[in-house]
């Protein structure tokens, strides 16, 4: 009979605590809770808590990975500039916004972000600004004045801003994209909405849910190809003010939101013609940040605001083939 030692080439070994990073297959005793595990991968996705925030805030803007994250700008009753840079497991507070404001569209890595539009609490925004990955600078405005748009973009560089409200307007069609210089208005969504989710690149993206003041809540969604928007099958849960990530327009997952009712934990993924309902968030929550450009193995959820009030709590998405440490039982 073959040894474990001939066919993984290792034996297995005894540790104290779990090792910082395991090989895909390795099998150890862990010393400690006196238990064998193993280093394999999910089968079905699922949250995990990640580390705080260091300013509790709700309606914040996102983007990078769960592994590399940064987070700006919200409210929790004051408005906030405040930008944090998050590695995985800690939060760090770095250089502000150069306006506070709330319920901005975003696109983007830890080190090459936008933020555009959003509300200062008293005006609907048009202004654009750029995250070089050590500060932010003011960039050429939207075409149009936007508040809860939705976003999608991989860089400071390239991004698309389509739907929200702005003083006139409750529902918006309004699509913009933008070239590293300047905003073109292109084709516009089929429904309008505000407080969407949104994920994907330029030219392949995803707008779903949203709310258009009726009130209703909505869960059309459309897909965009860099010229136009189609109708596509909609949300299991209708919702807004929720969160959205995703690589393009074939992959992605939504989570949170408000249902009219309250905050939900709702998370639905989506594999390019349906999306499926699959594990929740640990807790109920809407208006929180989400991480863009990103396969959604990576996704983030950072901050929001629950039925008690505004939280800090970040909570990070294992997609299906993400890295797990199981414990082996009998059984």
């Amino acid at each position: 009979m073959a040894e474990y030692k001939g066919i993984h080439g290792t034996k297995i070994q005894n540790y104290t605590s779990d090792p910082t990073n395991p090989i895909l297959g390795q099998v150890w005793y862990n010393e400690t809770s006196q238990t064998m595990k193993v280093q394999a991968v999910t089968t079905v996705g699922s949250w995990a808590t990640g580390g705080n925030l260091n300013t509790a805030r709700r309606l914040l803007g996102g983007s990078g990975t769960k592994d590399a994250a940064l987070v700006f700008g919200g409210d929790n009753g004051s408005f906030y500039t405040n930008t944090e840079s998050y590695d995985g497991a800690s939060w760090t507070e770095v250089n502000d916004l150069n306006n506070a404001k709330r319920q901005m569209a975003s696109a983007g890595t830890q080190t090459s972000a936008l933020t555009y539009g959003g509300y200062t609490g008293a005006a609907y925004l048009s202004e654009t600004e750029s995250w070089n990955g050590t500060c932010w600078t003011e960039v050429n405005d939207l075409n149009n004045e936007h508040s809860g748009a939705g976003g999608a973009g991989v860089s400071n560089t390239s991004a698309l801003c389509f739907a929200g409200n702005d003083p006139v307007t409750n529902n918006l069609t309004l699509t913009e994209t933008w070239n590293g210089t300047c905003w073109t208005e292109v084709n516009d969504l089929n429904t309008g909405r505000t407080g969407l989710a949104g994920h994907g690149t330029q030219t392949s993206a995803l707008g779903y849910g949203g709310y258009d003041y009726a009130p209703n809540i909505t869960t059309k969604t459309e897909s965009y190809n860099g010229t136009s928007w189609a109708e596509v099958t909609d949300l299991n849960t209708a919702r807004y003010n929720f969160a959205g990530s995703g690589t393009d327009n074939t992959a992605g997952i939504a989570y949170g939101g408000n249902i009219l009712t309250g905050q939900t934990a709702n998370t639905e993924e989506w594999n390019g013609a349906s999306w499926t309902e699959v594990n929740n968030l640990s807790t109920a929550t809407q208006s929180t940040s989400s991480s863009k450009g990103v396969g959604i193995a990576s996704a983030l959820a950072a901050g929001g605001e629950i039925s008690t009030g505004t939280v800090a709590t970040t909570e990070e998405w294992n997609g299906a083939g993400s890295p797990t440490t199981r414990t082996i039982t009998s059984s």
